[in-house]
């Protein structure tokens, strides 16, 4: 296999070093590859915290803190926005972001005991803010569900952001917290195209699975929130409204969008792998981002980061809204309740 050959079943075509190492590699073509690469398996390392609730003051993010079960995806989203976090541990922001993950069991109990610190000010808790709660390793770990369960016990309010059908697992729990006002949801769907998908988000649900997901969960009560996240230019934008349609035929009672972020390395891995897919679009596709986001490929301010600047973001913006009108979708689903939030250890009624 040559240097910038894709590998099936994951995202990212290379695995260069981290931005902070003190060396770097890179591999050269010298006829003696061989035509399949060796399996890259997934490995877990457990992580250690002091504590597990992050907490942020952007003003163009619609929570205040947020929870990560894991560190790594192995969704492996070529686009993902955390890749660069990888860096952070000596690992690469390539295929080890997607192959070398780590899990955080004592999540739960950490944020039980944040729940109770005094002075502890109840606000949606959001999971999935940067790698995916619901990712295949869940399954073994239940570190989501465990998390799940702190919050309804003290009747404190989450939003969930996920790409998998895994989410149907606790629908004991959303539907329960959401009868409350404690829980929502929202499914990111890029793409309708399963193809696409499929080197996109090689490990993410089918598209059309997590379409299903949206209808049970709404059936079960679970307000649901359809992102079209990212929007690619002249891979995926064509398909807005279509996506739109589906989120309103499958229930969601909102959608929102964000334009492609290409921040620190996710810059160059994106456009590799661009070359090795799509080699006829990624030229015109990276100078659309560039147009979008003010003449570089990533503007990171605040109000323009996640919809752009310009004329191609102002034309997205209006077809994004008609198509919202067109289907009767809002932008925000409901809102949720912390007044019935009651710190672990304290007595508290049932939730019905």
């Amino acid at each position: 296999m040559k240097p910038g050959s894709p590998r099936h079943g994951r995202g990212a075509v290379s695995n260069a070093a981290s931005r902070f190492s003190a060396t770097t590699r890179e591999a050269v073509d010298d006829g003696w590859f061989p035509e399949e690469p060796p399996t890259l398996a997934t490995t877990v390392s457990v992580e250690t915290s002091r504590s597990v609730v992050t907490r942020n003051q952007s003003p163009d993010i619609p929570f205040d803190q947020s929870l990560n079960p894991y560190r790594g995806c192995e969704h492996g989203c070529i686009y993902c926005y955390a890749r660069p976090s990888h860096a952070y541990v000596g690992l690469s922001p390539g295929l080890d972001f997607e192959t070398r993950l780590f899990a955080k069991p004592d999540a739960p109990a950490l944020l039980e005991k944040e729940l109770a610190r005094p002075g502890y000010r109840c606000s949606p808790l959001a999971l999935g803010a940067n790698t995916d709660p619901y990712q295949p390793i869940e399954r073994e770990w239940r570190i989501t569900r465990q998390v799940l369960e702190v919050l309804q016990r003290a009747r404190h309010p989450v939003t969930i952001t996920t790409k998998s059908a895994l989410i149907e697992r606790d629908l004991d729990i959303l539907s329960e917290m959401a009868a409350a006002g404690l829980a929502n949801v929202q499914v990111s769907i890029t793409t309708l195209d399963k193809t696409l998908a499929l080197k996109l988000e090689p490990r993410a649900s089918a598209p059309h699975r997590r379409l299903l997901a949206v209808a049970r969960l709404a059936a079960a009560g679970v307000p649901v929130k359809v992102m079209i996240a990212p929007i690619i230019p002249w891979l995926t934008d064509s398909e807005m409204e279509r996506i739109v349609e589906k989120a309103a035929e499958h229930a969601a009672v909102s959608a929102g969008y964000i334009l492609l972020r290409l921040p620190r390395e996710v810059e160059s891995l994106f456009a590799e792998w661009l070359t090795a897919h799509y080699p006829l679009k990624a030229a015109h596709t990276l100078n659309l981002v560039t147009l979008a986001h003010g003449g570089r490929i990533y503007d990171p301010g605040f109000g323009r980061r996640q919809v752009g600047s310009g004329d191609y973001a102002a034309l997205l913006a209006r077809r994004f809204r008609l198509a919202l009108k067109r289907h009767d979708l809002t932008e925000e689903p409901p809102g949720l309740v912390s007044d019935l939030f009651t710190p672990p250890g304290q007595r508290q009624l049932a939730l019905f």
